[in-house]
């Protein structure tokens, strides 16, 4: 698990100030929250990066939760203030909108397994901001999975 960790700062800090930040990047927030629905949590931090957000882990304790039901189509999900529906699942990655948005484009949310960890890319905008967020998480995916290779 110490490799894992390792390795996933390591990702962490080559990725995010390429890809999160305020207008002009892809991503205006991440976090990379450790899950292993296998593993015993309690032994690690919820939160293991951030970037663009400070939330704790009794923050992002009622999203985990929501991710560990599996209800995915069925419940809403929140972060802070906004609440998320999901759009649309994947194998490994799901989609969600705010549906409580006070900007005029909207906000959204990727969400991404990723080893044992769960990388949350939040953005700003519709379809085209979508996209480009999609890109740029999936990025993180292939440094984080290079290790394995």
């Amino acid at each position: 698990m110490a490799t894992d960790w390792a390795w996933a700062r390591r990702a962490w800090e080559k990725w995010a100030p390429k890809h999160v930040g305020p207008e002009g990047k892809q991503v205006q927030a991440a976090l990379l929250l450790n899950y292993d629905p296998s593993g015993p949590s309690r032994l690690l931090p919820v939160i293991a990066e951030q970037e663009g957000i400070r939330l704790t882990a009794v923050d992002m304790q009622p999203f985990l939760d929501f991710v560990k039901r599996g209800n995915l189509q069925t419940e809403f999900f929140s972060i802070r203030t906004n609440q998320y529906l999901v759009t649309s699942i994947h194998e490994n990655w799901f989609c969600a909108r705010c549906v409580n948005s006070t900007k005029s484009g909207g906000e959204g949310a990727i969400v991404m397994q990723i080893g044992a960890y769960l990388l949350i890319s939040m953005y700003d905008g519709s379809l085209a901001s979508a996209s480009l967020a999609m890109v740029a998480t999936d990025q993180f995916a292939v440094q984080f999975n290079r290790r394995t290779h």
